[in-house]
């Protein structure tokens, strides 16, 4: 009988700690959504094992180009613990992006990613994952936490499609039933025991879309992208020449590339965001080249200001724009 009793306490206890998991996991998602987050899940923070071992490849092949950060700390980036000591959950986020609006056709001017024709993500989410966290602090004032937004050594789409946010699409970009891949990542690390979510099934299926449409090749294969021949790398990350063999393939993009999501299917069903940081500036829907060309320091600094197109800094824009207007000219 003691036993027995032992036992139904232990019982007691451990329905007591599930319940109390399960109200705050369900009050840090209410608290994300409230704070315009799209979509919110959580995953159990533990190493990445495949999706290490698929990085260490990757970089094996140097597909990375000449992001050589990229190779510091792979270990950091496969497992939350040796950023965090203590680390038990994963939080990560999703916010739709998609904005109305069309690129131009027009050989004079310039394409601009969509996710750079408003104001920079990376800025407004950290804001955004801050006051996250301070709603976490106010449950639960002793919790640990970091957050991520395209930065540290944190495996972004990894984590998402973990947490159930979506699944990797075969360009590399997570994909959601809802928005499509128009969405930005954010990711709170945490020593808070939560309720995980399910990683969802991969709805790319036999489509070949994002593969054939690249105009360089560089999805060499289903969900593997070799920077060195990726339009968006060579035009943001890239910092020498662009050779001549590429540039005629750019399509006028001078900022970013768009191909691989505008013809997904899923992307279909995007759904324009509510977020007025994100609406497009005027200027960066159709930029003239000659002008892109021509921008000086302080014209650039002023027309960019709080804007990801800062990353590829003046003399970036304006080699893009120039290797542009070089292979117009044949």
């Amino acid at each position: 009988m003691e036993a027995f009793g032992l036992a139904a306490g232990w019982l007691r206890k451990r329905k007591t700690m599930d319940d109390a998991r399960y109200v705050l996991t369900n009050t840090i998602k209410s608290s994300a959504r409230a704070l315009g987050f799209s979509k919110v899940g959580i995953a159990r923070g533990e190493a990445l094992t495949t999706e290490g071992e698929n990085l260490a490849e990757w970089l094996r092949r140097g597909y990375h180009g000449t992001m050589g950060w990229m190779e510091k700390d792979p270990e950091r980036r496969a497992d939350p613990r040796v950023v965090m000591n203590g680390a038990r959950s994963v939080i990560s986020v999703a916010m739709d992006y998609y904005t109305e609006g069309a690129h131009p056709n027009d050989p004079t001017r310039g394409k601009i990613s969509r996710y750079a024709w408003g104001d920079d993500y990376h800025i407004l989410l950290t804001e955004r994952l801050k006051s996250l966290v301070a709603c976490i602090k106010q449950v639960r004032p002793e919790a640990a936490t970091r957050l991520y937004v395209d930065t540290g050594p944190v495996m972004d789409k990894a984590w998402a499609v973990r947490a159930g946010i979506g699944w990797l699409g075969k360009h590399t970009n997570v994909i959601t039933k809802e928005f499509g891949s128009w969405v930005f990542l954010g990711e709170i690390i945490t020593d808070l025991e939560l309720v995980y979510d399910e990683p969802m099934a991969d709805f790319c299926g036999s489509c070949r879309a994002c593969i054939d449409a690249c105009p360089t090749g560089a999805i060499v294969e289903p969900y593997v992208l070799d920077a060195n021949k990726c339009i968006s790398y060579l035009t943001i990350e890239h910092k020498g020449e662009i050779t001549e063999t590429l540039s005629p393939k750019f399509q006028n993009w001078v900022y970013g590339c768009d191909i691989c999501q505008d013809v997904c299917p899923w992307n279909s069903f995007q759904q324009p965001t509510g977020e007025e940081a994100f609406q497009p500036r005027p200027y960066n829907l159709a930029p003239k080249l000659d002008e892109l060309r021509e921008l000086t320091k302080e014209e650039f600094a002023e027309r960019f200001r709080r804007s990801p197109i800062k990353r590829t800094k003046r003399q970036g824009l304006a080699r893009n724009a120039s290797v542009i207007m070089k292979s117009h000219k044949g």
